[in-house]
């Protein structure tokens, strides 16, 4: 068993590091706002894989591999999500101080900045069918069926989240890092960079289908 969960924190840890929405937002984020800020996408992200395994775990992603219309439903929701924060990131304008409060957040709950930093990478998560597939076909392989199965997802999910957290964490602090040697020019092309790869992904997303994933 350790050996498998071994095998399985490897297997993560190369998923992971591949740039993805999440670890662009977390480069993005560390760059503009500061290590500590960014922790609070980071969060955000690290909710969205226990969401993504809860969902595995519940059978989710089965229905989003035998429904072409559910499929649909939530590709066309991720797409139009990651075109649309590509574009504003393209638009950045690379000013370092503190991202705005969201006007709908703010009249809704006083959330803050912090907030929608930790929206953000929830949603962009949550709304890719990929993530439901990946985690559906990828995390039986390491489940014994004739042992308890709750204890189980439980620690896959832990250990996941954790080379997630970590890889996140070592992006937003190359980002911040970067900014101490950069200008506010370098910070608005780091923000366009992040965000037009966050439109190419949220492109290539659109012409995923079920059978490919």
């Amino acid at each position: 068993m350790e050996l498998s969960l071994l095998t399985f924190g490897l297997m993560a840890l190369v998923v992971v590091v591949t740039p993805g929405p999440t670890v662009l937002l977390a480069l993005s984020n560390g760059s503009k706002f500061g290590l500590g800020r960014a922790g609070f996408g980071i969060l955000g992200a690290a909710l969205s894989d226990a969401v993504l395994i809860s969902a595995a775990a519940l059978g989710l992603g089965a229905i989003l591999a035998t429904s072409a219309f559910w499929f649909t439903v939530v590709k066309s929701i991720g797409v139009a999500y990651l075109v649309w924060l590509g574009v504003q990131m393209l638009r950045s304008s690379g000013k370092l101080e503190p991202i705005p409060v969201d006007p709908i957040l703010s009249r809704a709950d006083g959330a803050d900045g912090a907030l929608v930093l930790l929206r953000k990478s929830l949603l962009v998560a949550v709304t890719n069918p990929k993530g439901y597939l990946f985690f559906t076909a990828f995390l039986p392989q390491f489940v014994i069926v004739s042992q308890p199965l709750l204890p189980q997802y439980l620690t896959l999910a832990l250990i996941f989240i954790a080379v997630d957290v970590a890889v996140m964490l070592a992006y937003a602090g190359l980002g911040a890092t970067a900014m101490k040697f950069v200008s506010e020019r370098g910070a608005r092309w780091i923000d366009r960079t992040c965000g037009g790869f966050l439109v190419a992904l949220g492109i290539g997303l659109a012409f995923v289908r079920r059978s490919e994933v």
